[in-house]
């Protein structure tokens, strides 16, 4: 479960990181930059949470 949400979160950052550089580039239009940010907003905040600041030792004791 760790995994996938380490998975979401790296899927989120890129979906944060990435339009804004194509938007720059004149790859993608401002709407399809804000949506896609939105989406990777969202995609970090709900996985991130739960597995950052997280120790070794707290996870094997639950």
């Amino acid at each position: 479960m760790k995994s996938l949400l380490k998975f979401m979160s790296l899927v989120g950052l890129v979906f944060t990181i990435y339009p804004p550089v194509l938007y720059f580039m004149g790859d993608a239009s401002l709407e399809r930059m804000k949506f896609t940010m939105g989406i990777g907003m969202v995609l970090w905040l709900v996985s991130a949470p739960f597995w950052i600041n997280k120790s070794a030792g707290s996870e094997q004791s639950q």
